[in-house]
C-alpha cells in the first residue's frame, strides 16, 4: 500500500511540472512506471488514463480563458484520432514495447532539452497536408506507446514556425486529451487493462495538474525544469531498453 501512494506522489509531482509547460505528462508518467517496474501490459492503458485526467483539467482551464486555437487544433487532431486508434489496437508484448517506449522517452528528452522558450519569427500558416502528417504521426505514437503525443507535436509547431511556444502549449492539452481517449478505447478493445490502483494514481495526476496550472514554477527556471525532467526520462528510457 505504501508503494501505491509513493507512486501516486511521483505521478503528482511530474504532473505538476508538466502542467506548467502545457503538457499532460504522458512521457513522465511512463518514466515513473518504468522506474517502479510496472508490467508491460498495464503501462500503456494506465498512462493514457492519467493523460485524460491531467489533460482534461488543463483543457478546461484553457477553454475558460479562450486561449485554444480551435481551427488549428481541428487540423492537427482529426487525422491523429484515426492513427491513435489504429496504434492502440496494436499490442506490443514485453520486449518490443519496452524498446519502443525507451526510445520514445529518450527522443522526448532530447526534444525537451533542445526546446526554446521564445519564438524567432512570425507564425506561418500550416498547410493541411503537413498538419495531417504532424498530427497523424503524433497520434500514432500516442496509440502505440501511451504518451499523449503533445511532447512530439509542440516542438514541431515551434520549430517550423507554425505556432509560438505559448500557442503550441495551449494546443497540447486538448490534443493529448482527444488522442488519449481514442487510444485508451482501442487499447481496452485490444485486451489490455488498467493497473489496479489507477484511481489513486489519477488523483495524484489531477492534484499535480491543478497545482501546476495554478501556480507555475516560481522556484525553478523553465530550462532547469526541462533538464531535470529530461535526465529522468533518459534514465528511465535506458532502463526500459535494458529491461
Amino acid at each position: 500500500m505504501d508503494s501505491i501512494f509513493l507512486i501516486a506522489a511521483l505521478v503528482g509531482g511530474v504532473s505538476l511540472l508538466y502542467a506548467t509547460a502545457g503538457q499532460a505528462g504522458g512521457t513522465a508518467f511512463l518514466a515513473v512506471m518504468a522506474v517502479t517496474g510496472f508490467a508491460a501490459d498495464e503501462m500503456r492503458p494506465t498512462v493514457l488514463a492519467l493523460n485524460i485526467v491531467a489533460a482534461g483539467y488543463a483543457t478546461w482551464r484553457l477553454h475558460r480563458s479562450s486561449t485554444i486555437d480551435w481551427t488549428l487544433l481541428r487540423r492537427l487532431t482529426l487525422p491523429s484520432l484515426v492513427t491513435a486508434f489504429a496504434g492502440g489496437l496494436v499490442v506490443l508484448e514485453g520486449r518490443p514495447y519496452f524498446i519502443l517506449s525507451g526510445l520514445l522517452l529518450i527522443a522526448a528528452a532530447l526534444l525537451m532539452m533542445l526546446k526554446r522558450d521564445t519564438s524567432n519569427g512570425p507564425e506561418r500558416p500550416i498547410p493541411w497536408l503537413l498538419a495531417a502528417l504532424a498530427g497523424g504521426g503524433a497520434g500514432l505514437l500516442s496509440g502505440l506507446s501511451g504518451v499523449g503525443g503533445g511532447v512530439f507535436l509542440a516542438p514541431q509547431l515551434v520549430a517550423f514556425g507554425w505556432a509560438s511556444p505559448k500557442r503550441a502549449a495551449a494546443l497540447s492539452p486538448p490534443f493529448i486529451l482527444c488522442n488519449s481517449i481514442v487510444g485508451l478505447a482501442a487499447v481496452l478493445i485490444a485486451g489490455q487493462r488498467l493497473a489496479p490502483a489507477t484511481t489513486v494514481y489519477a488523483a495524484g495526476a489531477l492534484a499535480g495538474a491543478i497545482l501546476g496550472t495554478a501556480i507555475g514554477l516560481r522556484w525553478m527556471s523553465g530550462r532547469a525544469t526541462r533538464l531535470a525532467m529530461a535526465t529522468i526520462m533518459v534514465f528511465a528510457g535506458f532502463r526500459l531498453l535494458l529491461r
